[in-house]
């Protein structure tokens, strides 16, 4: 397994982890409002009377949902590669803070399964304060990287702040506010994140992510 890992090229993880970060985006736009239009913040009953109509869409999005947090393990591990020899140490932090991210969203998804709802909110809360610092290490890491356009570093950096105010600006935000940022910081997070799958698939496809030999 060892030799294995270490043949492959890190333009090829490159491109492992770029088609990665493309079929989470798609899955998660198509797939997980499945199961979370269902749920209606703040009313347990409502919410699982809706999850009881509609089983068959909560069972597709749950399903879906679990290949995003494969694809983010797969994530995770491929920037790690990408990312080591530009700094070991931070790349090990925002790979460790992918993977606790996943960890508790799997926990949040087994007890959504459970119907558990309440608990499912919590969780779901509790990960994104791992994935958070992670998208901001990871902005970082694009910067500092010299083979990421250094733009696309500090968009990632935003992101971060995005992610920040869509999972916890409805508490700490007049609603009136939130509502109108939503839009707009979702679509950078969303642009920020996306565009660093498309560069390094982009960059991998033509063997441009340099391996420096220690």
């Amino acid at each position: 397994m060892t030799n294995l890992v270490a043949d492959i090229s890190l333009n090829k993880v490159a491109i492992f982890t770029g088609v990665g970060f493309i079929l989470m985006l798609f899955l998660g736009i198509f797939g997980m409002p499945l199961y979370q239009n269902l749920i209606v913040p703040g009313d347990e009953a409502i919410t699982i009377n809706n999850i009881m109509a509609n089983l068959l869409l909560f069972r597709l999005g749950i399903a879906i949902y679990l290949i995003i947090l494969i694809l983010d393990v797969v994530v995770a591990v491929g920037l790690y590669m990408v990312f080591k020899q530009v700094n070991k140490n931070l790349a090990l932090l925002q790979m460790w803070l992918r993977l606790l991210y996943t960890a508790i969203a799997l926990i949040s998804l087994v007890v959504l399964v459970l119907l558990f709802i309440n608990a499912y909110n919590l969780a779901q809360l509790i990960a994104y304060t791992f994935f958070i610092p992670h998208i901001f290490v990871l902005g970082y890491l694009v910067y500092k990287s010299g083979f990421f356009p250094r733009p696309l570093g500090i968009l990632v950096i935003i992101a971060s702040f995005c992610y920040l105010i869509l999972t916890y600006g409805e508490f700490l935000l007049p609603q009136n506010l939130y509502e109108v940022s939503f839009l707009i910081v979702i679509l950078i997070a969303v642009i920020g994140e996306i565009s660093v799958g498309i560069v390094l698939l982009f960059k991998g496809l033509r063997n441009e992510i340099p391996e420096i030999k220690s």
